[in-house]
């Protein structure tokens, strides 16, 4: 019985290894020989169609406007098109001013989410590119020509730009959302160039027109969409030089809820189109999706398994895993000091680190166990502060909820503990 719990352990502790670590030194080594670029650009210019979704985005909206409108791209070939979710903050209003200058504002009654929002604006978009953005996310310049130059390659699908963030550095929560996100633009650089960068980015990414399919309410986009257009032969591409700009969620609280609201729509969205994940279909792809996506989502269910069996390995005096056991325990206790704190933007680095993973995985977990409930989030709102029109948290519900998840934890260890003593 205890090498059967020690193999599941190891397995289990392994998995979370792999796709943090190993996954990306399995791309580095397979990508090491090939070129920067695997596939063929060109200096063409399509029509296309800049697609802005929002949700009473009155605060940043004409920002956006203006910084589309002086995009260095051909306005004879630029079509900027608004599509609003039944915004009641003026920002339709906004959008209107604009009229003049050939933005059309296409509005959505009724709140039904932005992917009904993205199946109206496609049906009355007429670029051969159609580019997705966000209301805060800020082009460079030369963002669209970065975008539309990779599409000279007949095999390419979707392009993806890189989105950059303004206040990396403001808070803990932001320099911890920082680098995660510039550990992911790594990973997709390197998908890239052996296969295809896995999903899109809502703030900046490009597909061929042709090839949008209209999309279930409970889609996620800029994930199903993508998976689709691999999974019809084509490749998707990530731009470092298509850059954006855009704020982080700001606080801990936001990004947590963002995150579990992304696992809860993408891995129903993954089961949707599982013909990306069977090699025999779409080759190294699948293990890019697999090792990417599917397991990094599932990263709390194996520790879970894995600190649990350590527990009580650890109970039954075996060394190796008593040592496992006391760091996730010395993890749990740094993070638990995070969610203590008042102001969680002035953490230390070595509470902020621990408190941004626990809780990214707790949250996880929350977003799993909805999707096997059938409960979908279809509607959004910005994750940014509420002067831009964003989203409102319950303090108290959220840090009730926050509680109940340390409780369990706890109960977790000594539970673990108390069987393993006894077995």
């Amino acid at each position: 019985m205890t090498e059967i719990l020690t193999s599941l352990t190891m397995l289990c502790l392994l998995v979370p290894v792999y796709v943090y670590f190993g996954y990306p030194v399995l791309l580095w080594t397979l990508t090491l020989w090939r070129p920067r670029r695997t596939h063929r650009v060109g200096l063409i210019e399509p029509s296309v169609s800049l697609i802005v979704s929002c949700y009473n985005e009155a605060g940043v909206i004409r920002e956006k406007l203006d910084n589309a409108s002086a995009l260095d791209y051909p306005s004879e070939k630029l079509e900027i098109i608004v599509v609003s979710d039944g915004s009641d903050d003026g920002t339709d209003d906004i959008v209107k001013e604009y009229a003049a200058q050939g933005v059309r504002l296409i509005r959505q009654e009724g709140r039904l989410g932005k992917t009904m929002g993205l199946n109206l604006a496609l049906e009355a978009a007429t670029g051969e590119i159609v580019v997705f953005s966000d209301a805060n996310a800020m082009y460079a310049a030369d963002a669209l020509r970065m975008l539309v130059r990779n599409f000279a390659d007949e095999g390419v699908g979707y392009v993806v730009g890189a989105a950059l963030y303004t206040d990396g550095r403001e808070g803990a929560s932001a320099q911890n959302e920082n680098l995660y996100w510039r550990y992911e633009l790594a990973i997709k650089s390197m998908e890239s160039r052996l296969h295809s960068v896995v999903g899109g980015d809502g703030a900046i990414y490009a597909i061929r027109r042709e090839l949008w399919e209209p999309l279930q309410q409970r889609d996620i986009n800029d994930f199903v969409n993508p998976l689709q257009i691999v999974a019809k032969g084509y490749r998707g591409i990530f731009e470092p030089e298509a850059k954006c700009f855009e704020e982080t969620a700001g606080s801990f609280d936001k990004e947590i809820a963002r995150k579990e609201r992304i696992v809860n729509r993408s891995i129903r969205g993954l089961m949707r189109v599982k013909s990306v994940m069977n090699p025999l279909t779409v080759g190294i792809f699948a293990v890019e999706v697999i090792s990417h996506k599917l397991l990094r989502w599932l990263i709390p269910l194996f520790l879970l398994v894995g600190v649990g069996g350590s527990t009580l390995l650890a109970a039954r005096a075996l060394w190796p895993f008593q040592v496992i056991t006391a760091g996730a325990l010395v993890l749990t206790v740094l993070a638990f000091q995070g969610q203590r704190a008042g102001d969680k933007q002035d953490l230390p680095v070595w509470i902020s680190v621990p408190y941004y993973f626990v809780m990214v995985n707790l949250y996880a977990v929350k977003g799993i166990a909805k999707a096997a409930r059938g409960e979908t989030q279809v509607t959004w709102s910005s994750a940014r502060p509420v002067s831009h029109g964003g989203l409102m948290i319950d303090n108290n519900g959220s840090r009730e909820s926050v509680n109940r998840w340390w409780l369990l934890l706890i109960l977790f260890f000594v539970l673990g503990l108390g069987i393993g003593y006894v077995c």
